[in-house]
């Protein structure tokens, strides 16, 4: 499943200390990730288009590419995080986006030479999905080393409005460049965003702190388990993994169906499915927004189990579209749980950052990553499945109900009795 105060360019109140607007070091790395988010969000539409359309894939062949794709968090996540919390971890993401460039731009390339097969888009997303894994561990375990503790929330929606902004116009310019240059071309946006990327994050002037030496007996298999002791240790963390990990096994599930359904079901035509999935990311885009505003006013702790019980429940609208006007449904419903979603991951986020130890934060992001994104291929695989068995539109409705109900984890724990997360120093050293 991703607060902002009023964004305007002045001196933080009451603490002398300019706002994030006029942080450079931040700004190149919000403005850098803003360009790749959009390319990602490009081939996200470009990829399964390429495989339903020019590739003839079956729903299950598209439920098993959208598995591919998040499959390394599965495999290597914890020894990913294990790594980068030993390693300068802007040079990591740096590299991965060098990587990303390469192996994401093979595509446009093999199908200029007519050479493109589905057995490339597998291998594509799967390595792919390794640079990924490090580098979205890298990148969660560097903002809080970038910015103030005070100045987390307000950092986290701004990346997570970003995330959603390249939701909203990602699929929309992707349905464009495929109309104009097919599938395959336009996922040369994505690999050109990479490179954008990795040139702001050159531009970063901060000096990173060194990662603590490691003890001559520190293994790696113990340095994994001090990250997940840590994790599941934690009577609180461990609820907010369980309530993420399920929404995202049935939100891989609803991913895996979505261009099925729009495009077999409800016969919209390929040009067009960015553009009502862009429609739909108008609701992370609000959520990135007004994150914050509700935390204020709802409690930072109870936002969480708020945002996927109440805020998400009419989401389940989406799988009620009918062809003409009732594909709006659609995106209203995918809007809906865009917004919630934006707001649960800005505020269990802040929270994971605030109660972690920074020399854990790497492999407490790895731990975290390894299981709510390790449910992922396990979902798409169980959509395509499912929705071969008992067809595309109930499976849609299994998905979308599940997804809600992941709320429950969040529910039944202490933030239930919790207006507000405690401030860090007053917050215990060791997991409950």
């Amino acid at each position: 499943m991703t607060e902002v105060a009023k964004d305007v360019p002045e001196v933080v109140s009451g603490t002398g200390r300019p706002g994030l607007w006029r942080q450079r070091d931040f700004m190149l790395l919000w403005s850098g990730q803003t360009i790749s988010e959009t390319g990602t969000a490009v081939t996200e539409v470009a990829l399964p288009l390429l495989a339903v359309v020019a590739l003839d894939a079956s729903t299950l062949q598209v439920g098993l590419l959208t598995a591919a794709t998040t499959l390394a968090f599965v495999l290597i996540a914890l020894p990913a995080g294990a790594m980068v919390d030993g390693a300068a971890k802007r040079s990591i993401m740096i590299a991965c986006n060098v990587l990303r460039l390469v192996i994401i731009g093979s595509v446009p390339l093999a199908a200029a030479f007519g050479a493109l097969t589905l057995a490339q888009l597998y291998v594509v997303a799967v390595t792919a999905g390794v640079c990924s894994v490090f580098f979205d561990v890298s990148y969660q375990s560097y903002v809080p080393s970038l910015v103030r503790g005070d100045d987390l929330m307000d950092a986290n929606g701004k990346l997570g409005t970003t995330q959603a902004f390249a939701q909203l116009g990602g699929p929309s310019l992707g349905g464009g460049l495929v109309a104009l240059f097919g599938a395959a071309g336009a996922m040369t946006a994505d690999a050109a965003s990479y490179a954008v990327s990795a040139l702001s994050m050159l531009g970063i002037r901060a000096r990173e702190e060194p990662p603590p030496a490691r003890a001559p007996d520190e293994t790696m298999r113990r340095r994994i388990a001090e990250g997940l002791t840590f994790v599941f240790g934690h009577v609180i963390l461990r609820r907010i993994v369980a309530c993420t990990a399920t929404a995202n096994l049935f939100g891989g599930m609803s991913t895996a169906l979505s261009m099925v359904f729009l495009v077999r079901v409800l016969h919209v035509r390929p040009a067009l499915t960015g553009l009502i999935m862009a429609g739909a990311a108008l609701g992370g885009i609000a959520g990135g927004v007004c994150a914050g505003r509700l935390a204020r006013r709802i409690g930072t702790a109870r936002i969480i189990w708020v945002s996927m019980l109440v805020f998400d429940a009419p989401e389940v609208v989406a799988a009620a579209a009918w062809q003409g006007w009732g594909v709006l449904l659609f995106p209203l419903g995918c809007g809906i749980a865009y917004f919630s979603g934006m707001v649960y991951n800005v505020a269990q986020l802040s929270y994971r950052q605030s109660v972690t130890p920074p020399e854990l934060m790497g492999r407490m992001n790895a731990a975290v990553r390894w299981v709510v994104w390790g449910t992922l291929p396990l979902g798409a695989v169980l959509g395509g499945a499912l929705g071969t068995l008992i067809g595309v539109r109930p499976a849609l409705w299994v998905a979308f109900i599940g997804s809600w109900a992941a709320g429950w984890f969040v529910f039944f724990s202490p933030l239930r009795r919790m207006r507000d997360v405690p401030a860090p120093d007053s917050l215990p050293s060791a997991p409950p």
